[in-house]
């Protein structure tokens, strides 16, 4: 059977979502070309519902709107393909300045592996927000009670030991490889279910189907209900320390393996082709939120680490960004 190249699989895939998101209500901003930001504002969640994106842009959405930075914020979400269908949507809004988009490390992992012809350096650069960490769990019948039980395992049989996570070659796939590699598995022989959200994902781990995974890797926050209801249990986080509520769970420099190391950063991008004075308002709109007491019990509930970097350092930290994810995903041969 003849393969439709990935990049037209991904230009097909926005062509099909377009007409989705217009009914949705994009267009309509595209109509208030000049429109003011503080007015109405669309924040594109470029991912299924229940899921960290779409976590960040409902927060934002109640930042900005409780605290009456802008008046009317209207949450979009546009799944697909490690958000780069939500990414060429955004491309087609040139000069729209009511609208900003949730990105971050798994959109990155995405434009490399589905050779999208749209990159976030083509986007207008907003502000980069926070870090959000990833964690490795199990459901809580598993026989594995540490991650040396996984590894011990997954290492005997690769094939036989399905991992459950986000987007292809977005960061839970390419920590499953990181991890794969470290302790000796080919990264080629990861069997890798991807899910387009969060909540399918917890659906899929905790099923008794045949095939599906048992072993999870995606952001805390995805995790966090079941793990507080004892559903779930945390092997090991990747972040530099242990997390609040968190406390019992090493990290993965503790489990020994120090060299899994990606953090999923959080932040927003707006469409091309907006004036200086544009983007500096989007700007001062987002550095107001991430002031506002709302928001900041968000990063605190969600055990996001703020990182906030704005406008023109933005923009070449994801010039250096999207080189490193890059090369990440081709040596791991998720491309």
């Amino acid at each position: 059977m003849h393969r439709v190249p990935r990049s037209v699989r991904w230009i097909l895939g926005v062509l099909g979502v377009v007409v989705l998101v217009v009914a949705a209500g994009l267009d309509a901003n595209r109509s208030g070309h000049g429109a003011d930001a503080r007015a109405k504002l669309t924040v594109i969640a470029p991912a299924a519902a229940g899921g960290g994106w779409d976590l960040v842009a409902r927060e934002a959405q109640q930042a900005l709107r409780g605290d009456g930075i802008v008046n009317n914020v209207q949450v979009v979400n546009v799944p697909g393909a490690g958000g780069t269908i939500g990414l060429g949507q955004l491309s087609t809004q040139t000069g729209v300045a009511t609208t900003i988009m949730v990105t971050g490390t798994v959109m990155m992992g995405g434009i490399a592996r589905n050779g999208s012809p749209v990159e976030l350096a083509d986007m207008t650069p907003i502000a980069r927000l926070a870090e959000d960490f990833e964690v490795i769990v199990v459901p809580a019948d598993s026989p594995y009670r540490t991650l040396d039980d996984l590894i011990r395992d997954w290492r005997a049989n690769p094939a036989t030991t399905p991992v459950g996570g986000g987007s292809a070659g977005g960061i839970d796939h390419m920590l499953a490889a990181q991890l794969a590699e470290a302790a000796g598995i080919p990264a080629a022989q990861v069997r890798y279910a991807a899910y387009a959200g969060g909540g399918e994902l917890t659906i899929n781990l905790l099923s008794t189907a045949p095939g599906t995974p048992g072993i999870g890797i995606s952001g805390f926050n995805d995790f966090r209900d079941l793990i507080e209801d004892g559903r779930l249990r945390p092997l090991a986080v990747v972040a530099p320390g242990r997390l609040p509520g968190l406390e019992a769970t090493p990290t993965m420099a503790e489990a020994g393996y120090p060299q899994v190391d990606l953090v999923n950063w959080r932040g927003f991008v707006a469409p091309p082709g907006l004036s200086e004075q544009e983007q500096k308002e989007l700007i001062d709109i987002v550095t107001e939120m991430t002031r506002t007491e709302s928001w900041r019990d968000a990063v605190a509930r969600n055990r996001w680490q703020e990182t906030f970097l704005a406008g023109e350092a933005f923009r070449q930290f994801l010039a250096e960004e999207q080189t490193r994810i890059t090369e990440i995903v081709e040596d791991l041969g998720l491309s």
